[in-house]
């Protein structure tokens, strides 16, 4: 294990049916605007959210010195301990943006924890200007049911590009309307953030009642 006791932050009612731990993006922490109000919205809708950092996001709290993200194997290690943490009861798992394609490699290897669903808010399909480096082989097979959330005009994997992708029928895709890769719409759009992320956490409290 990477620490004895990794901080977990707690949202919503302690005997809620569901725990979905959320994990946060490449770059901003576990109490980041998104992160907060997705964690308090979903709390509200009777999910236990379970919130923790990574080492390196960790070390950038207690130095106030950016570092990029750790490792491939650091991270799942360390989704790994907390999943370890939280007990042998299945949970949900996913995140923003990097979280969440970390929680669903994770997901998709053959001894992965007891993971009961996926929910992935912004998936990051391709880096920034890369649409030909795809980030999709696991997702073809993936056996987990998965919620992907993401905005229609995501740069890391729009509408367009994502309805052609190969994904595995264990996917439900959540399209917010003109979305970017934080869910928010331009304001000429007609549509609002707060619809928008009202919208998201909706679709994930259906799909975690539904599983």
């Amino acid at each position: 294990m990477l620490s004895d006791m990794i901080d977990i932050l707690f949202d919503g009612p302690k005997t809620a049916a569901h725990t979905l731990v959320l994990a946060h993006g490449a770059g901003a922490p576990m109490d980041s605007p998104f992160m907060d109000t997705f964690a308090a919205g979903l709390g509200a809708r009777g999910i236990r959210i379970a919130r923790f950092e990574f080492p390196y996001m960790v070390n950038r709290r207690a130095t106030g010195k950016n570092r990029p993200p750790d490792r491939q194997p650091i991270l799942l290690q360390t989704w790994r301990d907390v999943i370890a943490q939280l007990g042998d009861h299945p949970i949900a798992v996913g995140g923003k943006s990097m979280g969440g394609r970390m929680a669903s490699l994770l997901a998709a290897e053959p001894d992965a924890p007891n993971i009961s669903a996926l929910v992935c808010l912004g998936y990051p399909f391709h880096p920034p200007g890369k649409p030909d480096r795809l980030r999709t082989e696991h997702l073809a097979a993936l056996a987990s049911p998965t919620l992907i959330v993401q905005g229609e005009r995501d740069a890391l994997g729009n509408r367009d590009e994502v309805e052609g992708y190969t994904l595995s029928k264990s996917i439900y895709l959540h399209w917010c309307p003109d979305g970017n890769h934080d869910l928010t719409p331009r304001k000429r759009s007609g549509h609002t953030q707060e619809a928008n992320w009202d919208g998201a956490m909706d679709a994930v409290a259906g799909f975690l009642a539904s599983i």
